[in-house]
């Protein structure tokens, strides 16, 4: 009888580990063909919040340390796929030193994930104090179901239907801009209202 050669015997020896390598191996293949460009199924892709906070409270100051911008909300809900936050009954103060004080409230809002702009939906108020320069005048109040604020620009933007009254009288327009820094107003279309003239 012919002896077999040791190589022999260890390719024997490991074929059942060859041979489940080699399934193991084909089917990782098999799966990333069928699952190529389909969705993943990790939760990556859905808009679930990752952190959710109640009875919200937060101030950001100033160098000097004074408050600049103040937020209370009754839920925020922060989603990591996009990074924005959402607010439930958010009320938002900017104070900044010299200027008016502008406060915004709202039914909900969603701030992006850089901070750089506020959306405000449903019974949007919002409320710009007099300075004592101006006091007089009194406060000016505006009224929206939409409100996009640039809390950097001291702007807020508007394309839907907005009021703004003032000890003036009262505006009606389809949308809006409003400077805080320069106190201007420009209106888009439908303007109407009426204004008594300052003794």
């Amino acid at each position: 009888m012919k002896a077999r050669h040791p190589l022999f015997d260890r390719l024997i020896a490991w074929s059942p580990v060859l041979v489940l390598g080699s399934l193991a191996a084909l089917s990782y293949w098999l799966n990333a063909q069928v699952q190529r460009g389909g969705p993943a199924f990790d939760g990556s892709g859905r808009h679930d919040p990752d952190i959710y906070i109640e009875d919200v409270n937060a101030q950001s100051l100033d160098a000097e340390g004074r408050v600049r911008q103040a937020l209370t909300a009754r839920v925020v809900r922060h989603y990591p796929d996009d990074d924005t936050s959402d607010f439930d009954a958010p009320v938002v103060t900017f104070s900044d030193p010299g200027q008016p004080k502008l406060t915004i409230t709202s039914d909900r809002a969603t701030v992006t994930g850089d901070r750089e702009h506020a959306y405000f939906y449903g019974n949007v108020r919002g409320v710009r104090e007099p300075t004592e320069a101006d006091a007089r005048d009194g406060p000016v109040i505006l009224l929206s179901e939409y409100l996009h604020v640039i809390p950097k620009e001291d702007r807020v933007v508007t394309d839907k239907p907005v009021t703004i009254e003032d000890a003036r009288g009262i505006i009606r327009a389809t949308g809006m801009e409003f400077d805080n820094r320069s106190k201007t107003v420009k209106f888009g279309s439908h303007v109407s209202g009426r204004l008594q003239p300052q003794k």
